[in-house]
């Protein structure tokens, strides 16, 4: 019986970095900032410059690059996925002809539209993964009822799902754990294994509906949609520096675009 696996939602980064203690409202408004202007632009040189620029500040966050590297690895699924669905399909094969698979063509232009996509994903995934890195949900949640007035419940509901999600998947395993000594076991069947996983799946979709209607009437039932001024056990406090670095990340994302206009990389996605 292997090791349950289990998710872990809370701060591991170094919480002494300086750009780790920042607001996490102004973390995540940063974040947001730095990433949207790349969703404008197709362009390779965009999303490369703006990683260029997340790994030059990750030291000041406080993130380990095996932390970084262990909680991208879905990304690198998905950087397979797209490389795999571009080579087969993509429609605008034009460029110098590298190599050729049956029908395939594999081209230049395939490749680079295929890295700037992949680029992209990187790009705009990384800084919340160093966001949700450095910051604990509790925090996050106190600071956006605090600082960006975000309604109470729409906030401590956002929190109590994040602090649930580990449980799926113990949840997971002690569904398995109780098909298995019911007997209920697919073998080295694939259709059956397919079967096992989609009603294992169902039930957990079950389940997690249940806890929900449960949280949430618990949550009326404490007043969470009253309207009244609630108060707060931990203040979070927006101060200068939080604004400054709202201010440098709208700046650097600025400043990114810019450079790949004047370079004439800018390849807009619309038009």
């Amino acid at each position: 019986m292997g090791p349950a696996v289990t998710l872990s939602l809370t701060p591991i980064a170094d919480p002494t970095a300086p750009l780790a203690r920042r607001n996490p409202v102004a973390k995540t408004g940063a974040a947001l900032l730095f990433t949207l202007p790349l969703i404008s632009t197709v362009d390779p040189f965009s999303p490369a410059a703006a990683l260029a620029v997340e790994l030059l500040v990750l030291p000041f966050f406080g993130v380990r690059p095996a932390l970084l590297l262990r909680r991208a690895t879905p990304l690198l699924l998905s950087a397979a996925g797209i490389l795999v669905t571009m080579l087969l399909f993509a429609a605008d094969r034009s460029g110098d002809l590298l190599f050729a698979l049956g029908p395939i063509e594999v081209t230049t232009g395939v490749l680079s539209t295929t890295g700037a996509l992949i680029l992209r994903i990187f790009a705009i995934a990384l800084p919340g993964i160093v966001v949700f890195a450095t910051t604990d949900p509790t925090d996050l949640a106190d600071a956006l009822v605090q600082n960006a007035k975000a309604p109470a419940r729409f906030a401590i509901g956002a929190l109590a799902a994040f602090r649930l999600i580990p449980l799926l998947g113990q949840e997971w395993r002690a569904l398995s754990l109780a098909r298995r000594a019911r007997g209920v076991d697919a073998g080295r069947n694939p259709v059956a294994k397919l079967r096992l996983f989609s009603s294992t799946a169902f039930a957990l979709l079950v389940g997690a509906l249940r806890r929900g209607v449960r949280l949430a009437v618990a949550m009326d039932a404490r007043g969470f949609d009253s309207g009244i001024p609630r108060t707060h056990a931990r203040r979070q406090h927006f101060t200068t520096p939080d604004a400054l670095l709202l201010l440098a990340a709208a700046l650097t994302a600025a400043a990114i675009i810019t450079a790949s206009v004047l370079l004439g990389w800018f390849n807009p996605i619309v038009g």
